[in-house]
């Protein structure tokens, strides 16, 4: 599982230069870096933090050019509402175009039916509780069954990095991990320890 950093061009390229599990860049309407060029780039709608929906689609219409690069948008999304999310799925993925879209999983999907012939990337979203509960895992164990790629949000821990990883999630992104090297650091330094032989 690799991180996604929503990061300025100049950060970003000093991390995926010096930090093997950053793969690409997250763009957001909050931040509104610019892109960095690499070969792969997705964005957030920023919902998490408030929807807006002209910066939002000022930033696809920005990214337009670079639509081939683009691994997914993520579909507006109510935090912690699987039902309103999806309501806002039928209705609003038009704003993406011909972006491919991501729908963001919340608490409740799990009595819900998931659109997974629609979408191009599944986003573990939710409250903390239900992130780290087995309905979230089990989305990433029948996105990995059917090749959907999936994208956990707010992973800033060894302990749900390695949860994830292990279930063969795609992509991942954490707030803390983009502002504070030593936090990468700590995971990739984790990882490192736990691949190194032991003597007996």
């Amino acid at each position: 599982m690799k991180f996604l950093i929503d990061t300025s061009p100049a950060n970003f390229a000093r991390k995926f230069a010096g930090h093997p599990l950053v793969a690409g860049q997250l763009l957001t309407p909050l931040t509104r870096y610019a892109n960095a060029g690499c070969e792969q780039f997705a964005i957030d709608n920023g919902a998490f933090s408030g929807f807006n929906e002209k910066d939002f689609l000022s930033l696809l219409k920005r990214e337009s050019k670079n639509i081939e690069r683009c691994l997914w948008v993520s579909c507006v999304d109510i935090v912690g509402s699987a039902r309103r999310t999806l309501e806002l799925w039928k209705r609003m993925r038009c704003l993406l175009g011909d972006f491919p879209a991501a729908l963001v999983a919340q608490d409740g999907i799990e009595d819900l039916e998931i659109p997974w012939d629609e979408i191009a990337a599944i986003f573990i979203g939710g409250k903390d509780p239900w992130k780290d509960s087995e309905c979230a895992k089990d989305i990433v164990r029948t996105a990995k069954i059917l090749r959907v790629p999936s994208h956990v949000g707010r992973v800033n821990t060894i302990k749900r990095y390695k949860v994830f990883a292990e279930l063969g999630a795609d992509t991942c992104d954490g707030s803390g991990v983009a502002m504070y090297d030593h936090m990468l650091r700590k995971i990739q330094d984790t990882l490192s320890e736990k691949q190194q032989p032991t003597l007996f």
